[in-house]
């Protein structure tokens, strides 16, 4: 199965520069990052920007944190359901059977010892 979208974003740089980029991603799990990862640029930025001298990293920091943890924690569950999903159509993996053990009968009964 394919996947690619693409997301577009325009960022602007120092000195009033605008730049556009536009990623494409392959699967629903890189979508996800690459878009959960441009949110939290810019939430950082915007709580960068409102942060009160002498408080800024503070505040980008609280921030941070736990937002890159949830984008961590999302990232591994699409991975795993992504790979369950994977099992599930492919089904249970197929193994050799090992061949059942030949009953002992009377003439094949190991010798005596004494």
């Amino acid at each position: 199965m394919w996947w690619v979208k693409a997301v577009a974003c325009s960022v602007a740089m120092p000195g009033g520069i605008a730049m556009s980029r536009t990623f494409q991603t392959q699967t629903p799990l890189e979508s996800l990052v690459v878009e959960h990862a441009l949110l939290l640029a810019r939430q950082l930025q915007k709580t960068a920007d409102e942060a009160p001298n002498g408080k800024v990293l503070a505040r980008v920091e609280a921030y941070a944190l736990p937002a890159a943890r949830e984008l961590a924690r999302k990232a591994v569950e699409a991975a795993l359901q992504a790979q369950a999903e994977g099992a599930e159509k492919r089904g249970r993996p197929t193994a050799p059977v090992p061949a059942a053990a030949k009953p002992l009968g009377p003439s094949d009964a190991p010798p005596a010892t004494s």
